[in-house]
């Protein structure tokens, strides 16, 4: 719905208020986020280089950032993922907190409400030059010219490769995965693969994951130069370029070199089982799959490394989208709004931690660091800082276009409608939301 259900969910809204100072006379800001909650194990951890994930990083990271600043007290909310029913209430209750954690995607439906403040404020108060992020992660915030978030991170698709199976398919050369420059060349290693080891090449999870299927059309649309909007209320997905990335896909499921039938919870369990030579998703699950890298006797012993995309089509470019800290307009003291711009700060400076989770930096210096390259498989996946691409920031309703783009292209991959049908429901669909916008 337009406004995201706000005026029915005030109903629901609970008071997160702040008051500016507190009795200690400290400025206190309200942080909203989510990544789950840990307080039982890092509640009151403050050395960040010792925790681990994504809770116990940012909780952390809270933890230290109070205890060097006195004057200033942060006080968190932790919501159930993705927490933005909560944060509309909030809003439509005229009663936001002061930081919220907001997916890149989600930013512009906000910000087209004018529900967020533009941060080049706070920005310039904690002496962060925007010319310091990646090309990545600052699009990813920009709308109009505008910044709406100090970027966290950015996050995409990667392929996840089993290292001993490919060695097993005569697909290494000097340690490393031979992977395909050409469609036509994945089919024929795809299938080079599957008679060598009796195992897909490739591991889909086609059943309820629409983000693996519409990712995988954004990225290579992106990467042939195609207008996948050519404005905020249109998508363009009847085009030569995106049938042939469907049928493309299409004929990799049909071949059997692919899994089929398989959820994400399904397709996991395979890559860590050895099922399988590539499982495509996200930057997320490197902490995961390296874990089970280290683990004497698992199937993925000494077996892992991870890559971007590979070019199939015209240019390295890889969809993206991100993290990002967001202010929601509120009345604010000059006290409250000096502590905001002392936590961007901090988070800024503290970017290279977050980088653990698996996520790739917001800011160039960090990309370059020898510590991020000192991280398993960050010198292979870095390039998505500068070849990833978010989709156009005036563009609202991003999670629910991908559902439907998403929900019509994995029905082609599975051969449940033609490429031309499914192609033809998603712009239709994705383009009535839209028609819903201003």
């Amino acid at each position: 719905m337009k406004r995201f259900s706000i005026i029915a969910a005030a109903l629901l809204a609970g008071s997160c208020s702040s008051g500016g100072a507190g009795d200690d006379g400290r400025a206190e800001i309200y942080l909203q986020r989510f990544f789950g909650e840990c307080g039982a194990e890092y509640g009151s951890a403050t050395d960040v280089s010792k925790v681990e994930g994504e809770c116990g990083i940012i909780t952390a990271m809270i933890n230290k950032f109070n205890a060097q600043n006195p004057d200033v007290r942060v006080s968190s909310n932790v919501v159930a993922w993705p927490g933005y029913p909560q944060l509309s209430a909030q809003m439509a209750a005229k009663d936001p907190p002061d930081l919220v954690t907001m997916h890149t995607g989600v930013i512009s439906d906000y910000a087209a409400e004018g529900l967020l403040e533009p941060v080049e404020p706070y920005l310039r108060e904690a002496g962060i030059a925007p010319a310091a992020l990646t090309e990545a992660s600052r699009s990813a915030v920009t709308i109009g010219g505008r910044l709406y978030g100090l970027p966290f991170d950015t996050h995409g698709g990667l392929f996840h490769i089993n290292t001993k199976l490919f060695a097993e398919a005569g697909l290494m050369k000097n340690g490393k995965p031979v992977l395909p420059t050409s469609p036509e060349e994945m089919l024929a290693q795809a299938r080079q693969f599957t008679e060598r080891t009796g195992k897909p090449y490739l591991i889909q999870s086609l059943v309820g994951d629409n983000a693996y299927a519409a990712r995988n059309v954004y990225t290579y649309m992106l990467a042939q130069n195609a207008v996948l909007f050519p404005d905020a209320h249109h998508i363009k997905l009847q085009t030569p370029q995106a049938e042939r990335i469907v049928d493309f896909f299409r004929g990799i499921t049909a071949s059997g070199v692919s899994t089929r039938n398989q959820d994400t919870p399904a397709a996991i369990a395979s890559f860590m089982s050895g099922e399988g030579g590539i499982y495509p998703t996200g930057t997320w699950m490197i902490g995961q799959f390296e874990a089970e890298a280290n683990t004497p006797g698992r199937p993925l012993y000494h077996s892992y490394t991870v890559y971007p995309y590979p070019r199939l089509w015209g240019q390295d470019v890889s969809y993206v989208s991100g993290h990002a800290w967001v202010v929601p307009k509120r009345e604010r003291t000059p006290e409250q709004r000096r502590a905001i711009a002392r936590f961007f700060r901090f988070i800024a400076a503290h970017n290279y931690d977050w980088t653990r989770t698996g996520h790739l930096p917001a800011f160039k210096s960090v990309v370059e660091s020898p510590a991020f390259k000192a991280l398993p498989h960050r010198v292979n996946i870095a390039p998505v800082a500068t070849t990833g691409r978010p989709l156009p920031g005036g563009v609202q309703r991003q999670n629910a276009i991908e559902g439907l783009v998403g929900e019509e292209v994995a029905a082609a991959f599975n051969g449940q409608k033609s490429t031309k049908q499914a192609l033809a429901a998603a712009e239709r669909r994705v383009n009535e939301l839209l028609a819903q916008t201003d």
